[in-house]
């Protein structure tokens, strides 16, 4: 049986069963949240986790833009 359930929505790390939060949009989508830190940067700051060191979703060389 594992532990392991989901993996956060905003820095990737997994969730354990029975801790984190769930977040429901209104079109269906269900994001969920190791901790209430990458919550609020996903929802109120609206951050881009690339371009955040501590996430695992960090690239390193930088993010490439389409003109």
């Amino acid at each position: 049986m594992s532990m392991l359930v989901k993996s956060c929505s905003f820095c990737n790390r997994p969730v354990a069963k029975g801790s984190g939060t769930m977040f429901a949009k209104n079109d269906g989508t269900v994001q969920w949240f190791c901790s209430s830190k990458c919550k609020k940067n996903a929802l109120v700051l609206k951050r881009d986790p690339r371009k955040l060191k501590w996430t695992k979703k960090y690239v390193k060389g930088g993010i490439k833009v389409k003109k």
